[in-house]
């Protein structure tokens, strides 16, 4: 089964034109303190509050961080569809991945929402993107060829690097960013990814 989508094309599936009509929306607690975040995996406490513009206050290290994030959120989700449609799929994977394309999901339309409000591309300039953990279209298609344990084992080393990855453009937007709802987000990545780094790091040596 080769279905594997493309980036672009799994941002779509989430609907950029639903991200623009909630262009106004936070992502967590930069201009609302009490609000909560959906957070990236475990990490997460719930959704921001649609009510709550983000401001629009940012640096280039946010944008950056922002329109990098999205894609790199939606390759997650795309890797976890991949094992959601997987028969017989071990239950512990099968959660992971649930947790995952619950908690990004919805970040792809907020971050979205964010570059709405600060006026700038929801995409990134051409030529960048790739790096920082981003699968290769042959590493998906790998994994989405895999079946049984095999793909269990492949997912779970594919989502570490993954998350590696995001760690590390989490931690340039905690020192580098401006944006209070963008730091606050890339705090909850640090936090929830490590976490679920050495979960997966845990699974993996018990297959």
């Amino acid at each position: 089964m080769e279905k594997t989508l493309t980036i672009s094309a799994t941002i779509s599936a989430f609907g950029i034109s639903a991200a623009i009509a909630v262009a106004g929306c936070a992502g967590t607690s930069g201009s609302t303190p009490t609000s909560a975040m959906p957070g990236m995996g475990s990490g997460g406490v719930g959704m921001a509050s649609s009510s709550a513009p983000a401001t629009a206050d940012h640096n280039a290290a946010d944008t950056m961080f922002t329109q990098g994030m999205i894609p790199h959120h939606a390759q997650a989700v795309e890797m976890s569809d991949m094992m959601l449609r997987e028969q017989g799929m071990d239950a512990r994977i099968t959660a992971l991945a649930t947790k995952i394309k619950a908690a990004q999901a919805p970040e792809i339309e907020m971050m979205t929402g964010w570059l709405k409000t600060w006026n700038e591309p929801t995409q990134m300039a051409s030529g960048h993107g790739m790096g920082d953990g981003m699968m290769g279209d042959d590493d998906l298609k790998k994994l989405d060829a895999a079946q049984g344990t095999d793909a269990a084992k492949l997912f779970l080393a594919q989502m570490i690097a993954h998350h590696e990855g995001a760690v590390m453009m989490a931690k340039a937007e905690s020192s580098q960013g401006k944006n209070p709802d963008a730091i606050q987000l890339s705090k909850s990545i640090v936090t929830a990814q490590e976490a679920e780094i050495q979960e997966m790091k845990d699974l993996l040596a018990s297959l």
